[in-house]
């Protein structure tokens, strides 16, 4: 029976219900379901796993009285943390989370939704030792599930490193089982998170574009049917064609909507939609997952309602990309927006006028070992001040000699040109081999760096005494978050 509620993920929780009432005595298999609003066919199923536990008089069932104390794990009730106690610790989360990029057009939801999102998903689903994917978390809502459900495991996604690296800071503080991964949508999840949740959280941007390609993440992080994907979502009462639109790229999904539940989120600021959105419980159908897959090879570079990622932002001006062109000596500019490494001929340029924060140092670390240069705004956080050349020059040092050739033509880009570093090193070997496993690359560097003298068995113990976190080694380096790449770099230094 403990397979069968294990097998049912975080959907199990009205199972249990069902073992209670069975558990407290004789009760008609009608009632059974009418009590739990679980379908007959899954409360038969149980009854079948419960075995020779079971017996039956008439339609009625119960738990054999010699097997009650057998099954009081399976409905302890879980220990509550009061919201009076958890306000405080949620108010302090809040208060020390780096503002959002302004490309993300993101606004903030309150503590009061916090609690209320912790609160609701702990009393719905089977948290406990479940996994739960946050696509996108500025509002910390992993750390407010885990922080009221500790044995519950959360992965955040985000493109923001400054929230990743806060994040992951303070789960490590608080003892939480929340790991940080790096990923932009319109261009992949890290492939640990595909198909690794019980249950996905997301507050998407609040454009059609925006919500299909967030809500194909989320069907591409769910591991089976039985997961859900819980979605904040708003639109102004002004405009419902908007929200009629969004719904149906929702419908275009094969997903089902199994609550709405309104005006569940407030926020501090979005008064367009009232500082308010609604709380979307959706399951996937058999046909999600193709469909997922067919909207995000249609995704559009643009899913945000402002700024350089919105749907009506333009590329760079002429004048810059021809001084780009000439500084990287290249014969052809790499698409706007497109960050994987591609070997043009002779160096390589990159338009990254619309680089949110994060494109920069990623082109860079999945970067060949060749002359590279990347246009970027003067406004850009990597480049606007001594403080953010200076981080990415230690980021990459390693790898490439970083020069900035700040407000050319226009006067509103900067030009980085990266210059390969030819002498070798363990870091070196890390940052030129980003997307293989971190704990292969990391032991053929050793091996390599001591000329061949360490066998395999000793430069893996090495990796495994040095690696800040035993968790990251099963990753990738380009997944992880700037914070936890530089805590690597360091231990292979």
């Amino acid at each position: 029976m403990t397979e069968f509620l294990t097998t049912r993920g975080v959907r199990a929780r009205p199972l249990r219900t069902a073992v209670a009432l069975l558990r407290a005595g004789w009760i008609p298999l009608e009632d059974l379901v009418r009590a739990t609003a679980v379908p007959r066919r899954t409360i038969e199923e149980l009854l079948a796993a419960l075995g020779a536990d079971a017996e039956r008089e008439a339609d009625s069932w119960r738990v054999r009285p010699s097997s009650v104390d057998t099954y009081a794990a399976a409905v302890a009730p879980l220990p509550d943390t009061p919201d009076e106690e958890l306000r405080p610790v949620f108010e302090a989360y809040v208060t020390g989370v780096p503002q959002p990029l302004r490309a993300l057009d993101h606004v903030q939801a309150d503590v009061d939704t916090m609690l209320r999102r912790a609160r609701w998903l702990d009393e719905t689903y089977d948290l406990p030792g479940a996994h739960m994917v946050c696509v996108g978390d500025h509002d910390l809502t992993s750390l407010a599930a885990c922080t009221r459900r500790p044995d519950l495991r959360a992965t955040v996604v985000d493109v923001d490193d400054r929230l990743l690296g806060y994040i992951d800071g303070v789960a490590r503080a608080r003892g939480l089982d929340i790991q940080c991964l790096h990923a932009d949508f319109r261009f992949a999840l890290p492939p640990s998170v595909v198909g690794s949740a019980d249950l996905v959280f997301t507050d998407p941007p609040y454009t059609p574009e925006g919500i299909r390609l967030f809500l194909a993440r989320a069907i591409e992080s769910l591991r089976d049917p039985d997961g859900r994907a819980v979605v904040a979502y708003g639109y102004s009462e002004r405009t419902p064609a908007l929200g009629f639109k969004v719904q149906q790229e929702i419908s275009r999904l094969g997903l089902v909507f199994e609550a709405v539940l309104p005006n569940f989120n407030r926020y501090h600021g979005a008064q367009a939609v009232g500082s308010a959105s609604d709380l979307y419980v959706l399951q996937q159908t058999g046909r999600s997952s193709r469909l997922a897959e067919a909207a995000v090879r249609e995704v559009a570079s643009g899913i945000y309602t402002h700024g350089p990622q919105s749907i009506e932002s333009t590329g760079a001006p002429t004048g810059a990309l021809a001084e780009l062109l000439r500084l990287s000596e290249a014969a052809a500019v790499a698409p706007p927006g497109w960050t994987d490494p591609v070997r043009l001929p002779g160096p390589l340029a990159y338009d990254l006028t619309a680089d949110p924060g994060p494109w920069l140092a990623r082109t860079l670390l999945a970067g060949p070992l060749a002359k590279i240069a990347a246009l970027v705004p003067n406004s850009h956080p990597d480049v606007a001040n001594q403080q953010g050349q200076t981080d990415l020059k230690s980021l990459l040092a390693a790898k490439y000699h970083l020069t900035y050739h700040r407000s050319i033509a226009d006067g509103k880009h900067t030009v980085v040109v990266a210059t390969p570093v030819t002498t070798p090193s363990v870091q070196a070997t890390l940052l030129s081999r980003v997307h293989g496993k971190l704990a292969n690359v990391w032991r053929e560097a050793l091996i390599a760096d001591s000329g061949g003298t360490l066998t395999k068995r000793e430069a893996r113990e090495r990796v495994a005494a040095s690696a800040p976190a035993e968790d990251d080694l099963e990753l990738r380096l380009i997944d992880l978050p700037l914070n936890r790449i530089r805590a690597v770099l360091a231990a292979a230094g």
